[in-house]
């Protein structure tokens, strides 16, 4: 069977399962990278034995919900390839716009020195990212899964990035070493405890990346109760949310900062997805 056949038979299979067909040529492109062939070139060829059934496993797979950046073992965020496997959360899209408000936030506020904390890290693509396009910035980084860690900093040596990885629980890293910044950014757990997923996100990423207690806050009220701790005079918090969580995440730093100033920003599809909390 040529490619082209290939492609055209397994799009009509991932569409019955309600698979992106799109999967198919962007699979079959990363395969033949490896021989140094482009798809487009030799889609009346047919794939190598060694190949085909590298293929064939992928899209089994697939067919079983998992995720396509868990079966590659890759995920593309902010044009940089991050390494992932079931320890950490897929970066997401929106997660990209964080990173870009915090940016921009950077840009305006803080010197090129500054120091930045990443709490809960994952996949490190956030603190990666940040520190790839701040170069003079300090950057620490934790998170409570040994596991993770180990995948964050494969990365950050992937990107040639130097950030301070350190295990603990949330917050209690940096206060425990004694560490402030000027910037704190965060994108916890925070799909409420009873919210019904999609199957290939609760199958197979990690749990204790996605849930955020009853109400989905109860990571923000860990980070919010250590901040004063960690972070200087002025400081900012970028915050990474759930659609309806912009009122009560907002009440909960009135508590802790009832003079900062608090200014949410909505995703691509016009969802509140950011807060960002300025201690000047």
């Amino acid at each position: 069977m040529t490619i082209r056949k290939l492609i055209a038979s397994t799009q009509k299979v991932l569409i019955q399962h309600a698979i992106p067909e799109t999967y198919v040529k962007y699979v079959l492109n990363e395969l033949l990278l490896v021989e140094d062939k482009n798809l487009y070139d030799v889609l009346d060829e047919t794939l190598s034995d060694d190949l085909q059934i590298k293929f064939d496993l992928i899209i089994e797979r697939l067919l079983k919900d998992e995720p396509l950046a868990y079966v590659m073992g890759v995920q593309y965020f902010y044009g940089y390839a991050f390494d992932v496997n079931p320890s950490v959360l897929i970066p997401r899209f929106e997660t990209e716009e964080l990173v870009l408000r915090v940016l921009m936030e950077l840009d305006e506020h803080f010197q090129e020195d500054c120091t930045l904390l990443d709490i809960g890290t994952g996949s490190g693509a956030i603190a990666c990212v940040l520190k790839k396009e701040k170069e003079n910035m300090n950057v620490y980084a934790s998170d409570i899964s040994f596991e993770a860690l180990e995948q964050a900093q494969k990365n950050a040596q992937k990107l040639n990035v130097d950030i301070q990885f350190y295990q603990g629980d949330m917050a209690q890293p940096f206060i425990d070493h004694q560490i402030v910044a000027d910037v704190l950014v965060c994108n916890p757990p925070y799909i409420p405890q009873d919210e019904v997923i999609e199957n290939s996100v609760k199958d197979y990423e990690p749990h204790v990346a996605l849930f955020g207690g009853n109400d989905g806050l109860y990571f923000y009220r860990l980070v919010l109760k250590a901040a004063p701790l960690i972070l200087n005079k002025k400081s900012m918090i970028a915050f990474e949310m759930g659609w309806n969580q912009k009122e009560s995440l907002s009440q909960l730093v009135k508590e802790v900062f009832p003079e900062a100033q608090i200014e949410c920003f909505q995703d691509l599809a016009m969802k509140d997805r950011i807060l960002i909390v300025r201690n000047f």
